[in-house]
């Protein structure tokens, strides 16, 4: 069933078993799995059955770190949220990111990889892919040892989780989809240790309440945090959650760098044995290349990657398609006409992938002005100082804004160096070329560096996480190990916004498989 709560009176009381706040990826996973379950849910959705321009200023925010994109760029507000432009990329976590390791400080998950591989299965299925590890894809084998392949499976339905592909949730019985609701207080009980209500509010600034025995925030990494800052209360003057400061705390990216030039003995052969792109069992497969765990460890750095790509070398001019691609992507508003147009782009871009890709490289690799790099996309080490907080400024709605303070470590840039210079010792090992490091990674004035021709999202993967990370205790974490927060019986949240650290991989994969995993635990519980 869905309602828009742009409809309903002032002082609308909504009361369910389980309401879940915000209709993205996460929030529509767990809303899925509870189907015909008898538990009542509401899905609450800040925007409508598709994007409208008002949301846009709910979004907006301030950014005073290192820089970043703008931040009412970042994410959409309508049912299936940024999945909506979502590239399809999957990947899971590696065993190493779950572990405590003693070189990355604040990091280690309460449970090891082994606990979500059940879950891991069940979200590859629910995306139609083929459940396999991307570090054991069967078939492959590499000479690589210090840096070593993984893959990336791609959804290649690229809008699953719009209102469109959503029927079985709207027609539901027990799921009720209420649209145009922003939840924009959390109000505990007097006691402090559980949620008496969430207020939410139309566009008009109508106001209502949900009363509901356990309450799933869903609303991504930017989002939960400025929910939880903004509900003060005597018990939780700094916001639910945030007794020991952390909330917000701990924001992680994906950064995105050229690492270095590979430089092929002979491309041909190179492009044969290291492959950009493979296919096994009619499924597409990404490669690209990780510090293998005895690397990190050894040299203590970070579980990035980086995948291979010919790139215009710094301070050429961008070549044509791919200015067409990044105008459609972020100049184009986020309608369906917009998307659909960003769609037809991507698809025709894989279909020449498949076809014509290995020829492509190399024709491209012999142009003046291109070369073969390393395209970063590191793992960012869990930073307490790389923050969100709140603004006085506020939105149409009354809710202070956003301000995002994202700071990077000495050992993410580090990392990077370690990493490029492993590769190159491979690839002269093997005779296959060498690899020559960027300039910025020996440029002791520079922490990180952006370069907008390595990569259609330049800054990052818009990989928002770690701002109510999980632990064991309070003292270190916002959640704890089964999503709940902290002294706070029935508040639970879903998505990145959990993770202790990052990895490499893209986030949707783990989000959808700890959605998966939240929801047999409400189930349970309920």
């Amino acid at each position: 069933m869905i309602d828009d709560f742009a409809t309903f009176s002032e002082g609308a009381r909504f009361e369910t078993d389980v309401c879940i706040v915000g209709a993205g990826a996460a929030g529509i996973t767990i809303a899925q799995q509870l189907l015909n379950s008898g538990i009542n849910v509401l899905l609450l959705e800040s925007g409508g059955r598709d994007y409208e321009g008002y949301t846009r200023d709910l979004i907006e925010g301030e950014s005073i770190g290192f820089p970043y994109y703008p931040l009412e760029e970042s994410r959409l507000r309508f049912f299936g949220g940024t999945t909506a432009v979502w590239g399809g990329r999957s990947a899971q976590l590696d065993e190493i990111d779950f572990q405590k390791r003693h070189w990355v400080e604040h990091s280690g998950w309460p449970f090891q990889k082994e606990s979500l591989r059940s879950f891991y299965r069940k979200a590859q299925e629910l995306l139609e892919l083929n459940p396999v590890d991307n570090n054991l894809l069967p078939g492959f084998v590499s000479e690589l040892e210090a840096v070593q392949p993984a893959f990336w499976q791609f959804d290649e339905k690229f809008d699953r989780f719009t209102i469109n592909n959503c029927t079985k949730l709207v027609s539901s019985s027990n799921v009720q989809i209420l649209l145009h609701a922003t939840a924009v207080e959390l109000v505990p009980a007097d006691h402090g240790q559980a949620i008496e209500s969430i207020q939410i509010t139309s566009p008009q600034g109508r106001r209502g309440s949900v009363h509901a025995k356990t309450c799933i925030l869903a609303t991504g990494g930017l989002e939960v945090p400025r929910l939880l800052l903004a509900s003060r209360h005597k018990k939780h003057p700094e916001g639910v959650g945030n007794n020991h400061d952390l909330v917000g705390r701990f924001f992680m990216e994906h950064p995105h760098a050229r690492g270095g030039q590979i430089i092929p003995k002979n491309p041909r052969r190179f492009f044969k044995l290291l492959p950009r792109f493979i296919r096994r069992d009619g499924e597409r497969f990404g490669m690209l290349f990780r510090s293998s765990s005895a690397l990190q460890e050894k040299e203590g750095i970070l579980n990035s990657c980086f995948s291979l790509g010919v790139r215009k070398h710094p301070g050429e001019r961008q070549v044509l398609y791919k200015h067409v691609y990044n105008n459609l992507r972020h100049e184009l508003s986020p309608t369906r006409f917009g998307r659909g147009m960003w769609k037809i782009t991507r698809r025709a871009s894989i279909h020449t992938q498949n076809i014509l890709g290995p020829f492509l490289d190399l024709r491209k690799l012999g142009k003046k002005g291109s070369g073969l790099y390393a395209v970063i996309r590191a793992e960012q080490a869990p930073n307490p100082d790389s923050r969100i907080t709140l603004s006085e400024k506020r939105d149409s709605l009354g809710m202070q804004r956003i301000v995002l303070d994202w700071r990077m470590s000495e050992i993410d840039k580090y990392s990077i160096d370690t990493l490029m210079n492993a590769f190159d010792k491979e690839l002269r090992h093997l005779d296959l070329g060498k690899v020559e490091p960027t300039e910025w990674l020996s440029d002791d004035s520079k922490r990180w560096e952006v370069d907008p021709l390595i990569s259609n999202h330049a800054i990052g993967g818009y990989h928002h996480m770690g701002t109510t990370r999980m632990a064991e205790s309070p003292n270190r974490g916002v959640v704890d190990e089964d999503c709940r927060v902290h002294d706070v019986a029935n508040l639970y949240v879903a998505g990145s916004s959990v993770f202790p650290t990052g990895g490499w991989a893209n986030p949707t994969l783990t989000i959808l498989a700890l959605a998966i995993r939240l929801a047999d635990r409400v189930r349970r519980d309920t």
